[in-house]
């Protein structure tokens, strides 16, 4: 019978397990996941609340496995992506309507400051009066 070559992989900010196995056909996730050993060496991985991939494909435990897959084990998000697209977008609109009232504000001063330059005589207008 020809072994399926495997590999599980775990990655953390600062660091990533990648083991490659040899297995039977047949084989399905969770047998690959035990045989690999990952658990002993990383407590916070619980098969029952982490997500669980095949190339960035979701898995099941139960999948039966095929030659060349990688088992991905994948962390729980620390923060929940609408949400940082909604500050982020809020944070957007904040910097477009500053952006837009030191534009008015500029255009304003320059006002003045061309009514000012209308307003005083020239050196010109000195020198002849």
């Amino acid at each position: 019978m020809t072994k399926l070559k495997i590999e599980v992989a775990y990655a953390l900010p600062d660091r990533y397990f990648l083991k490659t196995l040899h297995m039977e056909q047949g084989t399905t996730v969770q047998t690959a996941i035990l045989q690999s050993g990952i658990l002993h060496q990383f407590n916070d991985i619980d098969l029952r609340e982490n997500k669980i991939g095949i190339f960035s494909r979701p898995a099941k435990l139960t999948d039966v496995l095929e030659n060349g897959d990688r088992i991905e084990i994948y962390r729980p998000l620390l923060a929940d992506p609408k949400e940082i697209r909604r500050k982020r977008a809020a944070q957007q609109l904040q910097e477009q309507q500053a952006q837009k009232q030191a534009e008015k504000e500029a255009k304003k001063l320059a006002k003045q400051l061309a009514q000012q330059a209308d307003t005083e005589p020239t050196q010109e207008d000195t020198t002849n009066a």
